[in-house]
């Protein structure tokens, strides 16, 4: 970008309105109306999608595409937010968008309003300077429940442009994927995930009558200490270690005089690309079967939860991304696959897609905050990109 001076105060003025919309999951909260309102006028046929399932909360998402032809470019993100918590524990209430010694605060300034902000900027001024665009296809795929159960945005959305007969050709999502420095990080990639509950049976009783009861509680913590202990692999080249962990253990017992009639754990299973959802439970499975037959435990287990790993490999759209972030930063990032999840889980499947963001240091914490500095940055890399990839 070679005047960050106009782009710069837009991203700001962009990123505050966007955070003044209290949309937390799964209102809009006018988060949406307000993207709307800056695309049309810039040539994007916008389209706004109510989704719907039984048993989950309406969600509206938008969908805002320039151009016709190939390639076609899409920018994905999310407005809403997770709840602030207390708001009287924030230094700046968490939906004013206010400024202090350099920093914009509020709910969702990491999170990932402020990265929304960037590329709409960075847009406009790209389609400003080059006085609209003369190939390819710019879009926005922006949803309303990332932050949640992830059924009525993101995946209905790419159904619904599938049933169209659209076509991406790659792919940013901008989650906050940077650690100190904006762009030391671009994700290439997500472990996959899932969640296991195991069940120990026992009988319950007196705990003064032990002889006559069959107490879970050992026989789990035995299961625990295996499945937590024993390593799934060594590592990827592109990704860590996978991991286990217990997040939850719990009995349904309140009494200190009682032995339960049964005790349980929760994990979250975090895989590479060794692995496949099926594999790794098989893998559990096989762990709680060998520990169970030490103890003399009888279980249960059950997995729920969605995310297959995935890998967008080193090429032309990674290198393009990194290239840009070396142009404006003066440092190559790392390319990683750490982190939680993200809805790019799900458009691995139609095009590339790489990830790069803000700082993620304040995402989810009272006072979530992104310096003015980051924003510049942020927005000059996606103009750079934009440059690129349309060249």
């Amino acid at each position: 970008m070679t005047d960050l001076r106009q782009p710069t105060a837009e991203c700001l003025a962009f990123a505050q309105a966007l955070i003044r919309c209290r949309s937390v999951t799964p209102a809009e909260g006018g988060a949406l109306a307000f993207l709307q309102s800056v695309l049309e006028p810039a040539g994007f046929a916008c389209h706004r999608l109510t989704m719907r399932e039984p048993g989950t909360a309406d969600v509206e998402n938008l969908y805002a595409r320039l151009g016709t032809g190939s390639p076609h470019l899409c920018f994905a993100g999310h407005t809403d937010v997770v709840p602030p918590g207390e708001e009287a524990s924030w230094s700046h209430p968490p939906f004013a968008a206010e400024v202090a010694d350099g920093m914009l605060y509020g709910r969702g300034a990491v999170d990932m309003k402020g990265a929304i902000a960037c590329f709409l900027a960075a847009a406009v001024d790209y389609l400003r300077s080059h006085g609209g665009l003369k190939r390819g296809s710019l879009s926005f795929l922006v949803t309303g429940d990332e932050e949640s159960v992830a059924i009525n945005g993101t995946p209905k959305l790419l159904a619904w442009l599938k049933a169209r007969g659209e076509r991406l050709d790659a792919c940013i999502v901008g989650e906050p994927t940077s650690s100190n420095a904006v762009g030391d990080e671009v994700k290439i990639g997500r472990r996959g995930y899932v969640n296991a509950l195991l069940v120990v049976h026992g009988k319950q009783g007196h705990s003064a009558y032990a002889e006559r009861a069959e107490n879970p509680i050992p026989k789990l913590a035995r299961i625990v200490d295996r499945l937590s202990t024993t390593p799934i692999d060594r590592g990827t080249p592109h990704f860590q270690p996978s991991s286990l962990q217990a997040t939850i253990v719990s009995v349904p017992n309140t009494a200190t005089n009682v032995i339960p009639g049964s005790a349980r754990a929760n994990f979250n299973i975090r895989y590479n690309d060794l692995h496949t959802r099926a594999g790794i439970e098989a893998w559990v499975r096989r762990e709680c079967e060998k520990a169970a037959a030490e103890v003399g435990a009888r279980f249960t287990l059950a997995f729920e939860g969605s995310g297959e790993v995935f890998l967008t490999e080193p090429g032309p759209l990674v290198e393009m991304m990194r290239a840009a972030v070396e142009a404006v930063t003066g440092r190559a990032p790392a390319l990683t696959t750490n982190g939680g999840t993200s809805d790019a889980r799900f458009i691995k499947d139609l095009c590339p897609v790489v990830e790069a963001g803000l700082v993620n240091a304040t995402a989810h914490q009272v006072d979530e905050r992104v310096p003015l500095a980051d924003l510049a940055t942020l927005a000059a890399i996606y103009r750079r990109f934009l440059e690129g990839y349309f060249a």
